[in-house]
């Protein structure tokens, strides 16, 4: 293998695992099925170390920013099949970084097993579409999903703005663009910007985190363009919170109105530790924008979603917490698990063994 480091990356994708962490005077771990262990026979890495093993595989202007720094994002291809989302950091003890490993196949909606009717944002021609979840939830694959369903049936120009790019889409019936922040464009929201004049059908924003990026993707979305962007938010109500969150208070009422407008629906993801066979099973909310939510937005009353989205099922509609029942009702997750995913605890606390349970009850909920 060219890099010391390939071993490591190597044992990952053998292991069948997400992630890989190396940190200054720590040995190597990697996480499996959601739990992180240490690399067996493996001891604490050094300053050396950690230099052999980040230095080679790292751009030089990034490496030279990240010891000037302290903070660089970029990808690594080991192989054709295998490569990696890497994150370099610095930590009280030295140098530390996270990589992610990001599958070379896209994955179809069928072979994600995703709920079918997240396939109608994929056959919208404007507006706003939101994927979120915490962060390793899955919103990146479930996207790259989307994405490649619209490449392969419609004839559109898509561009991805990522930091970095994570799954490299080959153009099929559609054309793909792909821009990666910094080295393509110097931000989310100036690659956002020069897509308003590049005969853009569709735009993915890789992250909707300031205020400059947000109100651009409202705005691209109201002139014609299907947006998809992502944020770090567990349902659709705290998603809707934080895009008008994001503006001052005298912005607020404008933003929306803009969103009212211009959403299309949302796609919440979470990640459940699966109880019947080893690994991760995902669950959705999943709500499609009519003009009763459009009515809420407009009001500030988004505590009313939740209503929404139960009574929208033969809309394609989803509620997190019926999502999660399913999977408990099918022997899927355990109590315990459902119990910790849940909005509402109370729907699931019958559930829980008797220890489980009085835990609940101690911490109040």
């Amino acid at each position: 293998m060219s890099n010391r480091i390939d071993t490591y990356f190597q044992y990952l994708v053998d292991q069948g695992g997400s992630d890989l962490h190396l940190s200054e005077g720590e040995a190597p771990k990697v996480r499996v099925h959601g739990e992180i262990t240490p690399i067996e026979g493996e001891g604490a890495l050094t300053h050396e170390d950690m230099i052999e093993l980040m230095e080679p595989i790292c751009p030089k202007r990034l490496w030279e920013s990240y010891v000037e720094d302290g903070d660089a994002d970029f990808a690594y291809e080991m192989n054709e099949k295998s490569r990696f989302r890497c994150n370099y950091m610095k930590q009280q003890r030295g140098y530390c970084c996270v990589f992610r490993l990001i599958p070379t196949k896209i994955l179809t909606m069928e072979q994600l097993n995703v709920p079918e009717q997240i396939k109608r944002f994929g056959e919208m021609r404007n507006g706003l579409v939101l994927v979120t979840g915490p962060t390793g939830s899955g919103k990146s694959t479930t996207l790259a999903a989307l994405i490649d369903y619209i490449n392969s049936n419609f004839s559109r120009h898509i561009i991805t703005v990522e930091e970095p790019i994570e799954f490299v889409h080959p153009s099929k019936k559609s054309i793909i663009t792909q821009r990666e922040v910094p080295t393509n464009c110097a931000s989310f929201a100036d690659g956002l910007r020069a897509s308003l004049r590049e005969d853009t059908d569709i735009v993915l924003v890789g992250e909707m985190r300031d205020l400059e990026t947000i109100s651009l993707a409202l705005t691209a979305a109201e002139t014609g363009l299907l947006v998809f962007g992502t944020l770090h938010t567990n349902n659709a109500r705290k998603t809707v919170d934080r895009i008008i969150d994001v503006f001052p208070a005298e912005q607020q009422a404008q933003a929306r109105t803009m969103l009212a407008g211009s959403l299309r629906g949302v796609v919440a993801q979470l990640l459940m530790k699966r109880c019947d066979k080893p690994g991760r099973v995902a669950v959705n909310e999943i709500l499609f924008a009519t003009p009763a939510v459009g009515a809420i937005i407009r009001e500030g009353a988004t505590q009313k979603l939740a209503d929404v989205i139960v009574g929208g099922k033969g809309l394609g509609m989803q509620f997190m917490d019926d999502a999660i029942w399913q999977k408990l009702q099918q022997g899927i997750v355990s109590p315990e698990e459902a119990y910790m995913k849940a909005i509402d605890k109370a729907r699931f606390k019958n559930f829980l063994p008797k220890e489980s349970a009085g835990l609940a009850n101690a911490g109040g909920a």
